[in-house]
């Protein structure tokens, strides 16, 4: 028995079932490597669903958490501690254009989901501090933003949304990237629409771009209807598409920013941001969370956002994305339907639904990729890969399809 089959065997007994039985279990990591229990060898290609944006073991995380841990591992929101102030601060200015600490401020969660219940809190409190309760809000079809129950309300994915309703929210959906029913349905709701949910790119439906204008256009309805735009950036954002935030790219100032993923670069960390009134509607008592802004979570995120400026690794990301675009969109096989995505956040896709072999594949080849949807393969790979990985990572990909291909035909 490896010792692999005995911590699966070990984890199948003391666990819960919700994620099924992992295929792998990862020991130790360096850069873009990983080792299993068993000291084999592979390239992630996904980084802890997007997470590990400076990769395993980079000295500057190490550092910062070793130094922070050592000084002050946690303080409650009782008390105030220089990171979180540093961390607030770094990202206003990062986001820019308009927004910075003047008109804007953070409140620091622990996830992408508790980042999003901090923005349902905020846009109702937001309206309700006006005498103007409104309770419709308007999200998008395939859209993820949680599995906690207001994140899992606006998740317009029922297989993982409907077993757990009721919910106390009043959601409407719509098709994404069809800009004319979303702003039917921010006018059909009217004065009741309260804020309208959206990502940049949807990436738990596969990692789907809208057509060009979509966040424009949902700006423009949400100023129509006079209700809050919030932009859903746990994945997508620092760094992840080349740009700091996706939405800067679309020149769209959302109302409500929700980060998590790669800020905390490993570490858990989320963020919700509010934009001018919006930053200012929660009062003491309003919200709170005993490990949100965790001095140790702060300043692994600081010292991710300094390495990532640093060593450039958003033009880093947006020319080896364009390497793994390319190479993929090359590949001629019967497998393969072609790419999609920006920057370091790419789906291959398929011509049929084949993604759970092909994952198994890689694996097999030595390649850590994810079968985010039956018919996609999502890569989002450190923003550290080296234009040589990426290569390695494209030679090795048409023997992957054919190994995939060949266990497909046998089941």
């Amino acid at each position: 028995m490896s010792t692999t089959d005995v911590l699966q065997k070990r984890f199948a007994a003391a666990l819960m079932g919700n994620y099924g039985l992992p295929p792998l279990a990862l020991a130790r990591g360096e850069g873009c490597r990983v080792w299993d229990a068993d000291g084999r060898e592979y390239l992630d290609l996904f980084a802890g669903i997007a997470v590990s944006s400076l990769g395993h073991a980079h000295p500057a995380l190490v550092t910062a958490v070793t130094r922070q841990v050592a000084a002050l591992a946690h303080t409650s929101n009782l008390f105030l501690h220089e990171p979180e102030v540093a961390l607030a601060e770094r990202i206003l200015a990062l986001l820019g254009s308009g927004a910075g600490p003047a008109d804007a401020r953070i409140f620091f969660a622990n996830s992408g989901a508790e980042a999003n219940e901090a923005a349902i809190k905020l846009a109702r409190r937001y309206w309700g501090t006006r005498g103007q309760p409104r309770p419709v809000f308007v999200a998008t079809e395939n859209g993820f933003h949680g599995r906690t129950m207001g994140a899992l309300a606006l998740t317009g994915k029922a297989a993982i949304r409907e077993p757990f309703g009721p919910f106390g929210l009043d959601v409407r959906f719509v098709p994404y990237g069809d800009a004319g029913a979303l702003r039917a349905a921010t006018e059909a709701a009217g004065p009741d629409c309260a804020a309208v949910f959206v990502e940049p790119c949807q990436g738990e439906a596969g990692v789907i771009p809208p057509p060009p204008g979509y966040l424009r256009a949902a700006r423009e309805a949400c100023d129509a209807s006079g209700a809050l735009l919030v932009i859903d950036e746990i994945q997508s954002g620092v760094g992840r598409t080349g740009h700091w935030f996706a939405h800067q790219a679309e020149g769209v100032t959302p109302d409500v920013l929700t980060l998590a993923k790669g800020l905390g670069g490993g570490l858990p960390i989320g963020a919700c941001t509010g934009f001018g009134e919006l930053g200012s509607t929660l009062g003491p008592g309003d919200h709170g969370s005993t490990f949100g802004a965790n001095p140790v979570c702060c300043a692994a995120a600081l010292a991710v956002l300094e390495t990532i400026e640093a060593d450039r690794l958003l033009d880093a990301a947006a020319t080896v994305g364009r390497q793994l675009s390319g190479g993929i969109a090359a590949v001629r096989h019967p497998l393969l339907a072609g790419v999609r995505g920006q920057g370091l956040w790419l789906a291959a896709m398929l011509t049929q639904s084949a993604a759970a072999a092909v994952e198994a594949a890689a694996r097999r080849a030595g390649f850590l990729v994810n079968a985010v949807q039956p018919d996609a393969i999502r890569l989002a790979p450190p923003l550290i890969i080296t234009a040589g990985e990426a290569a390695r990572f494209l030679a090795a990909l048409p023997g992957i399809l054919d190994d995939a291909a060949t266990a497909t035909r046998a089941s």
